[in-house]
């Protein structure tokens, strides 16, 4: 079965799903038309599988789908950003 990613905005944090159970999450804080995210975790038993990635795409896609700006406060989220270009115009320059 396909990851599926969701945002869960009463736990302010989107959630990896993978065969029903909760695979990891990335942690966020919403202000005035931005986003920051502040940790990212894959559960130990789901590592190793491109989970995070997935997650870290899927989450700036509805940030960039929201006319977010995004604050990368998590290394993970910050790094994925290093690594895909694409993402870096929505890095908030303040």
């Amino acid at each position: 079965m396909e990851p599926v990613v969701k945002d869960n905005p009463g736990r302010n944090r989107f959630e990896i799903v993978v065969d029903g159970q909760d695979a990891g999450f990335s942690a966020y804080r919403l202000r005035d038309g931005a986003i920051t995210f502040t940790h990212t975790q894959i559960d130990p038993s789901f590592e190793g599988q491109g989970l995070g990635s997935k997650l870290a795409r899927a989450a700036l896609d509805e940030s960039r789908a929201r006319g977010l700006r995004v604050y990368a406060q998590c290394p993970f989220i910050a790094g994925y950003i290093d690594k895909h270009p694409e993402y870096a115009d929505l890095l908030a320059a303040d």
